[in-house]
């Protein structure tokens, strides 16, 4: 195993690797404990008590986060006719309205984070699935990134707020950034809340026993901060 850096172990020593902290505890640990040189992502790791392979127990969703995520999100939005004036008034960083951006990604352009379509052009865009889904940038409508054409502006006005996509990895893990150490405590834990109402709430039919087994806290380069579970769950947004 590669040997931690003495910086990696002051941070360690901050905390209590075997204890599961409160969710306030938690955010504000993460912060205590960063130490790269540069504005850490801070991130949320769920081990989930769910069955992967079970297409009953399946999660995927979307959660606006109410305090962003500390980035600038690049939106590609697919639109037809009106809606593209719409999608360029929202703020779309591309609008691929034409069939040479559509070529250009095609030849495997994908300088953007998230991509928007509407549904009258979803014929077009799943032509692009070689291109877009190994990156993870395919439009789909329970990621609420195909949506009408009347609410196109809506789509790319939250995808640039802060709006993050979750869902359950073949590993039954689900991991979810919620922005960045340089966020105050209560902004981190805001976040946080807005997360965990969203996956009380998908819920799959199929779940059995514990739903959520494991809760880590962690920077990018910090070390992992185990939460109570059963506390995490309980937190519930005050907007949603």
């Amino acid at each position: 195993m590669p040997k931690h850096g003495k910086k990696y172990r002051e941070a360690c020593s901050k905390i209590d690797l075997e204890k599961a902290y409160s969710p306030r505890e938690a955010v504000e640990l993460v912060k205590e404990a960063s130490f790269a040189g540069f504005d850490e992502t801070v991130e949320v790791h769920l081990r989930m008590g769910l069955d992967p392979r079970q297409a009953d127990q399946q999660v995927r969703d979307v959660v606006v986060l109410p305090n962003g995520l500390g980035k600038t999100v690049r939106v590609l939005c697919f639109p037809r006719g009106e809606a593209a004036a719409a999608a360029k008034a929202a703020g779309a960083d591309t609008v691929a309205d034409t069939d040479e951006v559509l070529k250009k990604i095609q030849q495997g352009w994908t300088e953007f984070d998230v991509a928007i379509a509407t549904v009258d052009m979803m014929g077009k865009v799943g032509r692009l699935g070689r291109v877009l889904g190994p990156r993870n940038l395919m439009p789909n409508p329970k990621a609420g990134t195909v949506v009408q054409p009347e609410d196109v502006a809506v789509a790319i006005e939250q995808a640039k707020a802060g709006r993050v996509e979750f869902r359950l990895d073949k590993t039954a893990n689900i991991h979810v950034p919620i922005g960045k150490v340089s966020f105050s405590s209560d902004a981190l834990y805001e976040n946080l809340e807005a997360l965990m109402t969203a996956i009380r709430r998908a819920r799959p039919a199929g779940a059995k026993g514990t739903y959520l087994r494991k809760v880590t806290v962690t920077s990018t380069m910090g070390p992992g901060i185990k939460v109570e579970p059963n506390s995490a769950l309980a937190l519930e947004a005050s907007q949603v």
